[in-house]
């Protein structure tokens, strides 16, 4: 979790200097080459470093991943794709317990390794064989002409000054630069769009490691291969939310710069991000932390399974439907560099998913399931409201205010 927080950052800055395409073959190869490794350690340390590497090579796919779907869609159409390609994110942690359960408990520990070894190979395939880059390019300079460039020999301490100064801009571009990224952080609209997505998907690992936790004991007792099962709900419900929610994001963008008689020279609809968070937001961040407090109290009653179930199917679609228009709004704010805008989310949430995954187990046995979700579902629900007022009272001046900074 935590490399696949911090990695996105430098995947982000380099897929909008180089190309998205260079960047997955690259992080891929990489991720291929990890997983290897981990499958082959022979220790803990090992596996634990080599896993880390794996992770953050394979984190470029959601950043950079976003990045094209900003550069192959129009802003009418973003919201239903980027729902889609939200699946993958958030599908890949809950198929992975059912795949890894399975593995683990029929060959062994190795055996997940090396399947996702044959899986990175194959991606890595399919992107070099069908996907084309899809950055636009800028037009490069001209070089100068032959005559217009003047020949002339450098000493050679002044060479080697050059060449320290030259390697030390490059090492500060490449290895300081893309922490930049962060800087967007102090533009209230991205701020609070990250805060959003960030806070449930915080509480979907919290929710991961509960059922990892309640499922395995009293008074249900169900092995790892049934607790895999439990994260199929979840599952179902972020399809459906794919499926319908992002038509009914691109509905609602419409619908509002219809209202404003927003058009321009040639007829066509003007789009403004803030016009995707309507009524959707209210609906989607009231039912997500319902079917959280739903879910803590039916575990700490024990309650037939079909009940945690429901509540995991409603926490998807609802939250399915905050990822979607927070990742959408982000490549939208930061229109010349949408991947480093999903960068900065990736960075946030999964900081918030690894402290989620850290304290959720002592928490729950501290206090209870119930009331840890019960806290959960309060504070979610009080950060997204503040969050929502405040972007419907000034999103449209604060976007100004960015578009104008962002300019100079």
């Amino acid at each position: 979790m935590i490399s696949m927080a911090i990695f996105p950052l430098w995947w982000s800055s380099f897929s909008e200097e180089f190309g998205r395409r260079s960047i997955y073959l690259i992080s891929f190869a990489l991720f291929l080459i990890f997983s290897v490794l981990s499958a082959i350690s022979k220790n803990i340390t090992m596996l634990i470093v080599f896993r880390m590497c794996a992770g953050g090579a394979s984190a470029s796919a959601h950043s950079t991943g976003a990045g094209s779907i900003a550069d192959l869609f129009e802003v009418y159409e973003r919201g239903k794709a980027m729902s889609l390609f939200y699946l993958g994110p958030l599908l890949g942690p809950l198929i992975a317990p059912i795949v890894g359960g399975a593995l683990t408990q029929e060959i062994g520990w190795q055996a997940t390794m090396w399947f996702l070894a044959i899986y990175g190979l194959v991606v890595l395939l399919m992107i070099l064989f069908f996907l084309p880059e899809t950055l636009q390019r800028k037009p490069e300079a001209t070089l100068p002409t032959a005559e217009t460039q003047g020949l002339s020999r450098m000493r050679t301490m002044d060479s080697a000054k050059v060449k320290t100064k030259n390697f030390a801009k490059s090492a500060r571009h490449f290895l300081i630069d893309p922490l930049g990224v962060l800087l967007y952080l102090r533009f209230p609209p991205v701020l609070i769009t990250v805060l959003l997505a960030a806070i449930a998907f915080g509480s979907l690992y919290v929710v991961n490691i509960a059922i990892q936790q309640k499922f395995s004991r009293d008074p249900y007792n169900f092995g790892q291969l049934s607790i895999g099962l439990m994260y199929i709900p979840s599952g179902l419900g972020y399809i459906c939310g794919s499926l319908f929610g992002g038509r009914w994001i691109d509905k609602i963008m419409a619908r509002e710069a219809r209202k404003a008689g927003r058009y321009d020279e040639n007829g066509k609809l003007i789009y403004l991000p803030e016009d995707r968070m309507r009524e959707n937001a209210w609906v989607m961040t009231t039912i997500y932390p319902l079917a959280l407090l739903m879910f803590g109290w039916v575990l700490r009653y024990g309650l037939h399974p079909v009940v945690p179930c429901l509540a995991l199917f409603f926490f998807g679609i609802s939250s399915m439907l905050v990822f979607s228009v927070a990742t959408t709004m982000l490549t939208e704010l930061i229109r010349k560099r949408s991947s480093s805008g999903v960068a900065i989310n990736n960075f946030v949430r999964n900081t918030l998913s690894c402290i989620g995954a850290i304290v959720a187990a002592p928490w729950i046995n501290a206090i209870n399931v119930g009331w840890v979700f019960t806290i959960l579902c309060i504070c979610c629900l009080i950060i997204s409201y503040v969050s929502i007022i405040l972007l419907r009272k000034n999103a449209t001046k604060w976007r100004k205010t960015m578009d104008e900074a962002l300019a100079q």
